[in-house]
């Protein structure tokens, strides 16, 4: 293939842009707010998690508190019924009235019980709403840094996005003063490549390798037409001489 040196060394000019616009999509792809949102966003599920975790304890620690306070209710109510048929004298038998009063103190022991289960049952509630508390706190701190983290992170991409924008038009101009059969050998060979498809020729080395080129090569390439399109035969890039050639 033969182009115009010109033509060629344009390429060197768009392979600066490629290579621009993959390290600007490296760079939005490895933003440090990605890591930072997603540490924060694992933080957060897990908050969340033990938040729901803590308020179904509440939930039921208050329902058993109530169900609790019930049956102390209802035994104190029953203990008020029987102390009020002692204190009105309408039991005369001494039977019944030592089996009321047998009740009586059963109920009292029954109500102590009981009281205390509802002591316990209070300190679990009030210990899980303590937790709720926290833990409402903790999930709105972390949901702060989370904002703020994608906040930032928005303002990065867009800030990039913008830079990518103005590089792509760039490219657009330069990729069209090419001779379209050398920018298709081109984009061909940066896709097959790693992204890069052209590279210059430097003090003798391929900047596209990094290898320096032997003798035989050297003498080849400085035989060759000004306007014929080489390539390296190390990596296969096509390879643009320059005033620092080394020719």
């Amino acid at each position: 293939m033969k182009s115009a040196p010109a033509d060629q060394t344009r390429l060197l000019d768009l392979q600066e842009l490629d290579v621009r616009l993959s390290q600007l999509a490296h760079k939005r792809d490895n933003l440090p707010e990605h890591a930072e949102i997603t540490a924060l966003e694992s933080d957060l599920t897990q908050l969340r998690d033990l938040l729901v975790a803590a308020q179904t304890e509440e939930g039921d620690t208050a329902r058993e508190q109530t169900k609790a306070e019930k049956d102390v209710d209802q035994v104190r109510q029953r203990a008020a019924r029987d102390q009020q048929r002692l204190d009105s004298g309408a039991v005369t038998s001494p039977k019944d009235l030592e089996h009321l009063q047998s009740e009586i103190v059963s109920l009292a022991r029954r109500q102590g019980d009981l009281e205390e289960v509802v002591l316990e049952i209070m300190e679990r509630n009030e210990a899980a709403r303590e937790r709720v508390a926290d833990l409402t706190d903790r999930v709105a701190s972390v949901q702060t840094k989370v904002d703020d983290a994608a906040g930032r992170r928005s303002a990065a991409t867009d800030e990039i996005d913008a830079e990518v924008e103005r590089v792509r038009k760039e490219r657009e101009v330069v990729a069209g003063s090419v001779p379209a059969e050398l920018l298709a050998l081109y984009d061909k060979l940066r896709a097959q490549q790693g992204g890069v498809g052209a590279a210059k020729l430097y003090q003798r080395r391929c900047e596209g390798c990094r290898l320096e080129l032997n003798i035989t090569e050297l003498n080849e390439i400085r035989a060759a037409a000004a306007d014929e399109v080489l390539r390296c035969e190390n990596c296969r890039r096509i390879l643009v001489r320059t005033a620092d050639s080394g020719l």
